[in-house]
């Protein structure tokens, strides 16, 4: 779309109710006037609101052009300036006004999250005066605004006295001492300004280095520190290592004691970290719950193993955190610099992969980075771009197994398997591509299409089949299941008694209540719920109080072994007289043989699935398998 083309941006000026007791002193423009730019209006009205409260003139854009628009146009005192928008951003919205406006003219100061430290240092580098961080602290803020402005108003002052010392030179004899007296004070005020500007600045230079929260060394200033040291790394008689640290289980202290509880444990950690390190090391807090530390003077890897150990000891002590008992884990990434092989990025990146190799071995350890590592996540990175494409491409299709019912030998319903023929590496296993989409967030998307997919199949089938879809967890906290379903539904005109939603235990795990809640709003629906992979977790029974399944699902590892396990043999039967007792539907998932399926039906099993019936087929193949079940059941003799 051209410029021509898009349309013109909402302005919004808001200005403060004129002071009377000021238009009576004649000193209506003392009020400082700023431009805030940012595309979200959410944002721009809370800070327009609080800057107005301080007695600012304010000027809202809600995009860079219009941005600059109004500076070419109308006087600014101060402009704070968002990094991420749409269109023309924060970064070449400061080219802009750079080329027309120089720092002492016109402050800008930048607006951006935490974990763009590369888009504070590409903006300092282009004039940016100052930046604040997202979300904005309203002291912070205000504080750097007000010395933004103060600068440029000693600056104009300054202009304005020597305007002033030129006039009286024109008229010396007259005005020596008046002159003199008047540079006096403005020389007195000028070093006022220039101790305040010098104060400023090295707290803008502290801030811009360090972390507010934990007073630890930030990423930019650790990279310097790391740049540093590999050029010295050539004459360092010990190779250098970094570790990268991720705290396990932090996301859960945050979730449910709140973020001031994390603010304290992150404080914490830090301490604990710094009192473990010697003098020689660097520690910094990356962001998040991440931090490094730069071992310099120390033999490897045997050093950096140890204080990997060390701190996995330390960070895994239970704290008192504000009356709370918090315990958190620590996964631990190392990496190791020999000379002339290891820049900085490379460097870095090397530990950040060994760390979450830490976290996928189950946490809690260390692991140290092995070029491997940079294969596997490039081959990782390669899977996501590919399952992306699949996904825009209909490149995923259904495959439908049956469930039989016992007595009457009939099929009640096709379970929905999803299946993703790649064109080069064939057909994917679902195990393999599943965990990714969830990882990825994908999952939603996948689980919306495969709803509507298997909806509109069974439209085609006979009327007292049902099509069961299975629902991942973050169906539940990401997207918008109820509405999905109801879509899904309308648009395919099925009945919802036709549609099975089968879940794991892990939907209730997280968020039950509101989990809870919109499983109820699916049975309100009409719509059926099933418990998939039965008696695999920890509190299988408990759910079937929580919540009035249609159906559980043993799950297929015990069937596997019913014939030669008394144990499992056991936990079939506790599960089936469970589902008679509670009026739910049994289902033995995996059933291979005859045998297997005989002893079910003793033990009372209502329904059976697996590949003695058919394997999963696509959908253009479902006729046959039930012609072929037809013919199977009026050929039972026991029939």
């Amino acid at each position: 779309m051209s410029v021509s083309n898009i349309p013109t941006p909402r302005v919004t000026v808001l200005r403060p109710p004129v002071n009377q007791s000021d238009i009576a002193d004649g000193n209506t423009s003392v009020r400082p006037r700023l431009l805030i730019v940012d595309d979200i209006s959410d944002n721009r009205a809370i800070l327009t609101r609080r800057f107005q409260r301080r007695g600012f003139d304010v000027v809202e854009a809600e995009c860079g052009l219009t941005a600059i628009e109004l500076i070419d146009k109308e006087s600014f005192d101060l402009v704070l300036l968002d990094v991420m928008m749409p269109g023309m951003d924060g970064i070449e919205t400061l080219k802009r006004i750079r080329s027309q406006n120089s720092a002492s003219v016109l402050p800008v100061i930048m607006v951006t999250a935490k974990s763009e430290s590369g888009n504070i240092v590409d903006a300092l580098e282009l004039g940016a005066s100052d930046y604040v961080t997202k979300p904005v602290d309203f002291a912070v803020a205000l504080a750097r605004v007000n010395t933004q402005i103060s600068r440029k108003r000693a600056v104009e002052q300054v202009a304005l006295v020597n305007e002033e010392l030129r006039k009286a030179n024109l008229d010396l004899e007259r005005r020596v001492e008046e002159r003199t007296s008047r540079l006096i004070d403005a020389n007195q005020r000028l070093k006022v300004e220039i101790a305040d500007r010098e104060e400023s600045q090295a707290r803008s230079q502290y801030l811009a280095y360090h972390d507010s929260l934990t007073g630890l060394g930030n990423r930019l200033l650790f990279k310097e520190q790391l740049e540093e040291a590999l050029k010295d790394v050539s004459i360092t008689p010990h190779p250098l290592a970094v570790l990268f640290l991720d705290l396990d289980g932090f996301k859960a202290v945050n979730d449910t004691l709140g973020h001031s509880i994390g603010d304290l444990l992150l404080k914490s950690v830090a301490t604990k970290l710094r009192d473990i390190l010697p003098r020689t090391d660097r520690i910094a807090r990356l962001g998040g719950d991440e931090f490094a530390i730069l071992q310099i003077s120390a033999t490897q890897p045997g050093s950096s193993i140890a204080l990997a150990e060390k701190i996995i000891e330390v960070v895994g002590q239970p704290s008192s955190i504000d009356g709370h008992d918090v315990t958190v884990g620590a996964s631990v990434g190392i990496a190791v610099a020999h000379p002339g092989n290891m820049n900085t990025e490379n460097f870095l990146k090397s530990a950040d992969l060994a760390m979450y190799s830490a976290k996928s071995d189950g946490r809690g350890t260390y692991r140290m980075f092995d070029p491997e590592m940079d294969a596997i996540v490039q081959a990782r990175r390669l899977l996501e771009r590919d399952m992306r494409t699949a996904l825009a491409q209909d490149g995923f299709r259904l495959f439908y197994q049956p469930l039989v019912n016992l007595q009457t030998k009939k099929v009640t319903a096709f379970e929905a398997l999803m299946r993703w023929q790649h064109p080069e590496r064939g057909m994917v296993p679902p195990s393999d591509f599943i965990p990714v989409a969830e990882e990825m967030g994908l999952i939603v998307q996948l689980g919306e299409w495969a709803l509507r997919q298997a909806c509109a199949e069974a439209t085609k089938w006979p009327d007292g089949i049902c099509v069961s879809v299975n629902l991942s967890p973050l169906q539940f906290s990401k997207g918008n299941l109820v509405s999905s379903v109801m879509s899904a539904l309308a648009s395919a005109g099925l009945p919802a008694s036709r549609l099975e939603l089968e879940i794991t235990e892990s939907v209730l795990l997280e968020k039950s209540e509101r989990n809870i809640t919109i499983l109820n709003q699916l049975r309100d629906l009409g719509v059926r719920i099933s418990m998939d992979d039965f008696g695999t977790g920890y509190s299988s029974i408990g759910y079937l109080r929580s919540f009035p399944f249609d159906k559980i699902k043993i799950d297929q590892s015990f069937v596997r072994d019913l014939l030669v396990d008394e144990g499992s043999l056991a936990i079939v039967r506790a599960i089936a007289g469970l589902g008679v007792s509670f009026g739910m539907i049994t289902t033995a998932e995996g059933v291979e043989t005859e045998e297997q399926m005989r002893c079910l039906n003793l033990e009372g099993c209502i329904e059976v699935q697996g590949y003695l019936y058919s394997r999963p087929v696509p959908a253009d193949e479902i006729v046959g398998v039930l012609a072929s079940l037809e013919n199977r059941r009026l050929l039972d003799p026991r029939d």
